[in-house]
């Protein structure tokens, strides 16, 4: 479904191209909208825009935690770099926000406030109090309005309707490379690097530790083979991932993710790193002792060596 690019063409305003949705995980349907933007907004002289929002609405409606995928942090990162959109607006999703009748979302919002010439959304893009703005209803708009509008259709893989809903599953299922398919990039995660135990230190074995937000889809409990970025324009260092309370060394029961950098050494400490969680390698497991844990990462660290040049 799409208006005439001439639509917006006759405005004559230098405004917005902005692709519309909530966009958790930013998986290959997310991205063709994306894709779509930016080529819109390059054949009309706008710029390319992302509208979304903080936090999921449902956690507004419901008054509970919504799992997500990535925080909206993650979300800017990946956006821009799988899309190359570099302005992302996240609204904050609040009682008001939830209330506003679509009509306005569209006048008060998109247009009058952020300057919208050309609006992308999905097939199954719903907006406004209870959900009652529809993509018929923000294209016959947009139409009104006399700017652009453009629906992008279902997307399946292997017959399955992409969505953030079924790579969430994936996820905690530990199926990370099933999850890269609907995804188009490695699972992302990421937090600030805290103080540890440092038990690996002294077995020679240095790890990183962030803790998993609350608000996040945690990942099957285990050990994954990954890569740590520590530099959003840097490199990918190939690490060794556990998902989990660390039952050997810890009681605090905590979950977190620990990994060892394979060839790194320095201080991260305070530092924010991602971690892409490339494939799931074996459950957390009680050791009877340190040095039987030691044993089984050095094992974890060949075997990640050999599935990181695969992948």
């Amino acid at each position: 479904m799409r208006n005439d690019l001439d639509i917006a063409r006759k405005t004559g305003r230098q405004g917005r191209a902005v692709a519309l949705g909530f966009f958790d995980g930013v998986h290959i349907g997310h991205l063709r909208l994306l894709s779509r933007t930016a080529e819109a907004a390059s054949e009309l002289g706008l710029t390319p825009c992302v509208f979304t929002f903080d936090r999921h609405p449902m956690s507004e409606i419901t008054g509970r935690p919504f799992p997500l995928l990535n925080t909206v942090d993650d979300r800017a990162y990946i956006i821009k770099k799988y899309s190359g959109i570099n302005e992302i607006i996240f609204a904050h999703f609040d009682s008001a926000l939830m209330r506003m009748p679509w009509q306005n979302f569209i006048h008060d919002m998109l247009v009058g406030m952020y300057g919208a010439e050309y609006l992308v959304a999905g097939w199954d893009y719903h907006f406004g109090y209870k959900g009652e703005g529809n993509p018929e209803l923000l294209c016959a708009e947009a139409a009104s309005l006399g700017i652009g509008c453009e629906i992008i259709p279902e997307v399946k893989l292997d017959g399955i309707t992409v969505s953030s809903t079924r790579i969430r599953d994936l996820v905690s299922e530990g199926k990370m490379e099933e999850a890269a398919r609907f995804l188009g990039h490695p699972h992302i995660l990421s937090g600030i690097v805290g103080q540890g135990k440092k038990l690996g230190r002294t077995l020679g074995i240095p790890t990183i530790n962030i803790t998993l937000p609350q608000e996040i889809q945690q990942p099957l409990r285990g050990v994954y083979a990954s890569r740590v970025i520590v530099d959003d324009n840097g490199p990918s260092l190939p690490g060794v991932t556990n998902i989990g309370v660390k039952p050997t060394v810890s009681g605090s029961g905590d979950v977190n993710a620990e990994t060892h950098i394979i060839g790194f050494s320095g201080d991260l400490y305070g530092k924010s790193v991602r971690l892409e969680l490339l494939k799931f390698m074996r459950p957390e497991n009680r050791f009877p002792d340190v040095g039987s844990l030691k044993n089984q990462i050095l094992l974890d660290i060949e075997a990640v060596k050999s599935i990181i040049e695969d992948i």
